[in-house]
């Protein structure tokens, strides 16, 4: 018997992170070789053929370390936001933008403040550096919780935490509401905007925290990836917009060396060049949200409101169960596990074929219950 080990507190009471299952493990508890795969909201139409292309044997040398800095992906950020590349870092997916924020900012006792449910990282980073995080719970309508969030603010925590749009409940703030929290936030809190499904709201929905904010004098961080509107979702490219140098130094300091494969840079810039494909796949998308959510109201649920690629909606028992009954029909859904939501189902918008195959199975679930 080994000596035991001193481990980390903060990091042996951290939930486990729920990721959505495997291709090949649904293909080995279900049965079917054909999966829909609507867990994980990876872009069904996959990635630009501009990727594919630049990701061409002739054009690679995985011989050779990629460049630390990412400097051409960040000169080509910076002039699609019209930010200066020092304000920007690139990291293996905007995962690790909030792991290494959270390194650079926070401290032991720190209190960082974010909704509920929430994107499991913008919980368990925070926590692993021993800060405490308080979670507002969302509204009974399924929407932001505005005022508890500005009261969550009066207490002056260190970070606060949004997703808009919202991951996994699907709506995004309005200028009223994030104009709201703006006049609220002190300069002693540090605002994490979490962007990723920024391409997927509508015009009308779409608030751009990347120009908003660089027009205050706060102090931010806005996360933004290319793993799902542009397909990238496996070869792990986010990045930071922050409000300053001093904050994108830190969080560089934080993060490890060559984080970005040579690979990974090469196909985001071919995606960000391609802006016409993603826009397209995006509008595919979200014909078929409105589609699948009316469908899901016709069966008696009520999914929220959503600007992203996916729906999340209350299925009246546990979401585990029907997530293990939907997998014997070859399809993959997310059960959320979150306390205090174990009812949820978040599913992602994939191809119209694949939805019918979601929908034919939850009607068939509704039907055996009655």
């Amino acid at each position: 018997m080994t000596d035991p080990i001193s481990l980390n507190p903060h990091i042996v009471v951290l939930p486990p992170y729920n990721a959505g299952m495997s291709i090949g493990a649904a293909r080995r508890a279900s049965g079917h070789q054909s999966i829909a795969r609507l867990a994980s909201n990876e872009n069904p139409d996959g990635c630009s053929p501009a990727v594919l292309e630049a990701l061409a044997p002739t054009g690679l040398e995985p011989w050779r370390y990629s460049d630390p800095a990412c400097m051409v992906l960040r000169e080509a950020l910076s002039e699609h936001l019209a930010t200066h590349p020092d304000h920007i870092v690139v990291g293996n997916g905007s995962e690790e933008m909030i792991a290494a924020l959270s390194r650079a900012l926070l401290l032991p006792g720190d209190h960082v403040a974010t909704v509920a449910p929430s994107f499991g990282l913008h919980e368990i980073e925070p926590r692993a550096m021993g800060a405490t995080v308080v979670k507002i719970p969302m509204t009974s309508d399924l929407a932001f919780d505005l005022p508890a969030i500005l009261d969550a603010l009066s207490r002056r925590p260190k970070l606060l935490m949004l997703s808009s749009p919202w991951n996994p409940v699907g709506p995004a703030l309005s200028h009223d509401a994030l104009d709201a929290i703006l006049k609220c936030i002190s300069r002693e809190t540090v605002l994490v905007f979490d962007e990723a499904y920024f391409e997927y709201a509508d015009e009308a929905a779409r608030v751009d925290g990347v120009a908003l904010l660089a027009a205050t004098d706060i102090r931010y961080v806005v996360l933004r990836t290319f793993s799902k509107a542009y397909g990238l979702a496996g070869l792990r490219v986010g990045y930071a917009v922050c409000s300053d140098i001093q904050v994108a130094d830190a969080i560089r300091k934080a993060k490890t060396p060559f984080n970005v494969n040579v690979a990974a840079q090469t196909a985001a810039l071919a995606a960000l060049g391609d802006q016409a494909w993603m826009k397209a796949s995006v509008a595919r998308t979200r014909a078929e949200r409105g589609r699948v959510a009316l469908a899901l109201q016709d069966m008696g649920y009520a999914p929220a409101v959503s600007q992203t690629n996916f729906l999340f909606f209350a299925c009246h028992s546990d979401s585990t169960d029907i997530a293990d009954r939907l997998l014997k029909e070859g399809v993959i859904v997310k059960p959320w596990r979150e306390d205090g939501y174990q009812n949820f189902l978040r599913i992602t918008i994939g191809h119209p074929d694949e939805n019918d195959r979601l929908l034919l199975a939850l009607r068939s679930l509704t039907i055996s219950k009655v």
